[in-house]
């Protein structure tokens, strides 16, 4: 585990300090559960090395049903985007 140190309010430290007790863990077991939840509600940042490794994963993967995509890209972009 690695220590750190932070500082709270009067009121929050007094909260959290009730809320450990009425749990029956230490400040800090309640801490880092608050942190564990606090970043699995968050989106995952993925880097862009992921990013690229699962946009080349994903080539060829999927079926357009159409046969001269690579052909006449140009033309079905401007189909779909009116331009």
């Amino acid at each position: 585990m690695v220590r750190t140190q932070i500082q709270l309010e009067e009121e929050q430290a007094a909260r959290i300090r009730r809320a450990a007790a009425d749990r029956h863990v230490s400040v800090a077991e309640l801490i880092r559960r608050s942190v564990d939840l606090y970043l699995s509600s968050m989106p995952r940042i993925v880097s862009r090395e992921d990013q690229k490794e699962r946009a080349i994963r994903a080539a060829g993967r999927f079926r357009s049903g159409v046969t001269d995509l690579g052909e006449a890209h140009d033309q079905y972009l401007e189909e779909a985007f009116g331009r």
